[in-house]
């Protein structure tokens, strides 16, 4: 079994994307992450997903994986993308929900879109040939999944987080918010991109 550390204190969020992948974890165990949170002070999302995996892999000396992810309003010139979580300034979901719908008052142009970076990290390990060999450097792969929607005017559904009760996903009737954590998890921007990297990862560490 191959070790992978998720880049995340939140146990909710390993489950997840055990759910996530489901068979494509096979031959691998996803561990949670004990160490320090770095800083993540990247400019797009793939650049903070490599922060976090970079940390992650340099504490435990393990293959680490990480994502970074946010909503971007065409009509707000991409905000609020990579500062999604702390849009409104207090990291709390219906303050950043509130701002959003405020910033979109009678603005026609609702398209929006989810992004996610998800990134692997493997560690650096010694020359192959001799005890004097140079070490191969670590290896560092992003893949992204976008999901398309359009801004509705007041939140719906109590089900998901951030942003999705008032986020309606291309070719569905519903926000988000009111689909099953099964139906999110087969089309959201996260299930894009881990689906993405996980054939990287098992070309990369797969005997």
């Amino acid at each position: 079994m191959i070790q992978l550390v998720l880049a995340t204190h939140n146990a909710h969020k390993v489950e997840e994307l055990r759910r996530i992948l489901g068979d494509a974890l096979e031959g691998f165990e996803l561990v949670g992450y004990e160490g320090p949170e770095p800083v993540e002070d990247g400019e797009t999302f793939e650049e903070n997903a490599l922060i976090k995996a970079r940390a992650a892999c340099a504490f435990t000396g393990l293959p680490a994986l990480a994502d970074d992810s946010g909503i971007s309003v065409d009509a707000l010139d991409g905000a609020p993308g990579i500062h999604s979580a702390r849009y409104a300034g207090t990291r709390d979901d219906a303050d950043n929900v509130a701002l959003l719908l405020q910033n979109l008052r009678g603005q026609p142009n609702r398209a929006a879109h989810f992004t996610c970076a998800a990134a692997l990290v493997i560690p650096a390990r010694p020359g192959s040939v001799g005890p004097d060999a140079p070490a191969e450097p670590s290896r560092e792969f992003v893949e992204l999944g976008i999901w398309h929607g359009t801004m509705l005017h007041e939140p719906t559904g109590a089900n998901g987080f951030g942003y999705d009760p008032i986020f309606k996903p291309v070719g569905l009737s519903v926000s988000s918010a009111e689909l099953r954590a099964d139906e999110k998890n087969a089309i959201s921007h996260r299930a894009k991109a881990f689906e993405a990297i996980m054939p990287v990862v098992r070309h990369e560490l797969e005997p």
